[in-house]
């Protein structure tokens, strides 16, 4: 008898436990591309990456001056002064390697700095459709985690329209 009780207890609490679950999946780069703010940060990135192409042009033209300039009057220098222009030329190429990869990175810092609160606002409209909606979870299905999701569990449009954006065909 106890087993019977045991069994029904069980069945009955696993049975609640599937009928309180609600999942989704929600496509937060979508719905980020959709949004008519991206056009001030994609704005942004490009005057960003203009800065960093200055920049580096001025080093190279730097680089470019010193190399000539060291080839020109090399036969005329002291080696010590030889040495110290050998070092500073392979100094500042070590400065434009490095500024070089750290470039990719620096421009990613900034389109993280600049989407954050577009994130924010995509946040917020999820939470109002979770709670609308009675979620208990929602999945990012833009990354290769997500194997499938069948599309009527799917609140990115929701979450759009709770944002006012209309989608671009």
């Amino acid at each position: 008898m106890k087993k019977v009780f045991l069994i029904f207890g069980l069945a009955l609490l696993s049975f609640s436990a599937f009928a309180q679950s609600k999942v989704g999946t929600i496509d937060a780069d979508y719905i980020l591309s959709q949004m008519p703010e991206m056009a001030t940060v994609n704005e942004g990135l490009k005057a960003y990456n203009e800065e960093l192409q200055k920049e580096l042009q001025t080093n190279v033209q730097n680089y470019e001056s010193l190399v000539k300039d060291y080839q020109a009057n090399s036969t005329s220098l002291a080696d010590e002064e030889k040495a110290n222009k050998e070092t500073e030329i392979i100094t500042l190429e070590n400065d434009i390697k490095n500024f070089r990869q750290k470039a990719t990175v620096m421009m990613q810092m900034k389109r993280n700095e600049l989407t954050q609160p577009l994130y924010k606002l995509i946040n917020e409209a999820m939470l109002q459709v979770i709670q609308e909606e009675k979620y208990t979870q929602i999945f990012h299905s833009g990354g290769n985690d997500l194997a499938f999701s069948s599309q009527e569990y799917d609140i990115t449009m929701k979450v759009l329209k709770k944002m006012g954006i209309e989608v671009k065909e």
